[in-house]
């Protein structure tokens, strides 16, 4: 006799200890199983995504040449060409400072109040508009709109949107009244700029210079035949004036987020990385600038060589400072070409991420230098300051760099091909002058045809927005991938 203790099965028999169970699997049970899993992406494209600021921002640069077509805005007080106008229109709100005719001699009060406008409206950058358009009109985005424009502000906490915008706009308003004030006490106060300068003129020259130093346009309204000199070469000599420039530049240039992190820690130890990457970038940069102006242009007649050692010292500070805005105490056609290549370098970089400056951003450059650093140590991340970049930052770095550099090149070669009568120097500068929204030319600005200037006008629109529109994009579009692939090698180098 079998004795064992019985297990019961699925369908109710009892098996004992020994027994063999075959039994037939039903047909559900070994059937695969099919699973959809949707990955939620950011749109980029159509009227219902962040992309829609670009295009409202083209719009705007559409309405401003419209309006600076118009015969009140303008000295002949005729309708003159739109394409001559948008030209001007995206110069301003690019803050790139690129200009066919003299801004004061060519428009009107009403033009230039339009292209202060412009300048101002251009300078806080699209994501920050469109932060601040929430915030005015009391809209609600959704949940991944208020991502994507985080991202674009650098701050990654969504509920802090509407009141970062809030903090950056009244920081911008606060920082240029205070430059007005300043230039209306050195103009009026301290002395008069220049021999007939009144009250009137010095408030309307004040707001207007305060306006361009912080959005880093390089536009002025300095009437050059009283001073003696296109933009502020009549003025080389007034230090103060520089100086105050030179700061809002800088304020401008360096974005909201570095200045708070610094104003609110006051220490070095505490800041976060991407200030001190930042402010080390922008020290290394003003470095290199300055001694190449200095040692490039030092005996050079046609710009500091004729001035005294003081002066040399303060031009070469103040022109590298210009990096990411254009005023100008020299002819820049008249550079060294050692100093306009590293120049060329200088504004193709640009400002800081988040700024009122464009080109591929000091954090951009940083992140490619520390991450080249370590593949060329055999490490395998990036690390700096006792922290790690995170490797989607080294990949978008390095996205954005080569982007910048293809778009560049495309741009050159379509100048030359619409306009191949141009100096290979002067249109190589004129290309990364306007991608970097710079605004220095080597002259040729008024001598461009009607197809010369829409491939410049191009060139500051991808240089203003174009980084923007790719961390859009890249944001829209991250996913992690549900399929990996095997690794294969590919030889570099």
């Amino acid at each position: 006799m079998d004795i064992g203790i019985g297990v019961m099965t699925h369908d109710g028999s009892v098996t004992k200890p020994g027994d063999k169970v075959v039994r037939r699997p039903r047909q559900a049970e070994i059937s695969p199983v099919h699973a959809h899993i949707e990955h939620r992406r950011v749109p980029v494209r159509g009227p219902t995504s962040p992309m829609v600021l670009v295009y409202s921002f083209f719009g705007v640069a559409v309405v401003g040449a419209l309006l600076l077509s118009m015969p009140a805005m303008n000295s002949t007080h005729h309708f003159i060409s739109p394409i001559g106008t948008f030209f001007m229109s995206v110069s301003a709100m690019t803050g790139t400072g690129l200009v066919v005719a003299d801004t004061r001699e060519a428009y009107t009060g009403l033009g230039q109040a339009v292209i202060a406008g412009l300048i101002f409206v251009g300078g806080l950058g699209f994501m920050t508009g469109a932060a601040t358009l929430l915030v005015l009109t009391g809209r609600r985005s959704s949940l991944q709109g208020r991502v994507v424009i985080g991202a674009g502000l650098d701050d990654s906490r969504i509920g802090r949107v509407a009141s970062l915008a809030r903090d950056i706009v009244l920081m911008a308003v606060v920082l240029q009244i205070i430059g007005a004030v300043l230039f209306f006490v050195r103009w009026i106060v301290v002395g008069p700029a220049w021999e007939g300068m009144n009250a009137r003129e010095a408030i309307w020259q004040s707001v207007f210079t305060s306006i361009s130093s912080f959005n880093n346009a390089g536009f002025d309204i300095i009437p050059d035949d009283v001073v003696g000199g296109g933009s502020l070469i009549g003025i080389a000599s007034d230090v103060p004036t520089l100086l105050i420039i030179s700061v809002l530049i800088l304020a401008g240039s360096t974005s909201y987020a570095v200045l708070a992190n610094v104003v609110s820690t006051r220490s070095w130890r505490r800041l976060s990385l991407d200030t001190k990457v930042v402010l080390t970038g922008i020290g290394i940069m003003l470095a290199i600038g300055f001694l190449a102006f200095l040692v490039s242009e030092w005996s050079n007649p046609n710009t500091i060589g004729n001035d005294p050692v003081p002066t040399k010292i303060t031009q070469s500070a103040f022109h590298t400072v210009n990096r990411t805005s254009g005023f100008s105490t020299v002819d820049y056609s008249q550079l060294k070409p050692a100093n306009s290549a590293v120049t060329s370098g200088l504004m193709f970089v640009g400002g800081v991420s988040a700024s009122t400056a464009a080109g591929i951003k000091v954090n951009t450059l940083m992140v490619i230098v520390i991450a080249t650093y370590a593949i060329l140590g055999g490490r395998q991340r990036a690390t700096v300051f006792g922290r790690e970049v995170p490797r989607v930052n080294v990949i978008r770095a390095f996205t954005v760099g080569a982007a910048g550099t293809l778009a560049v090149l495309a741009l050159v070669t379509a100048l030359f091909v619409v306009q191949p009568d141009l100096d290979f120097k002067s249109g190589m500068f004129e290309i990364i002058s306007a991608f970097g929204t710079v605004g220095w030319s080597a002259g040729i600005t008024p001598h461009l045809n009607e197809a010369g200037l829409i491939v410049v006008s191009v060139a500051m629109f991808v240089g203003r927005f174009g980084p923007l529109t790719i961390a859009l994009f890249m944001a829209g579009q991250e996913h992690e991938p549900a399929i990996h692939y095997p690794h294969e090698r590919v030889r570099i180098g």
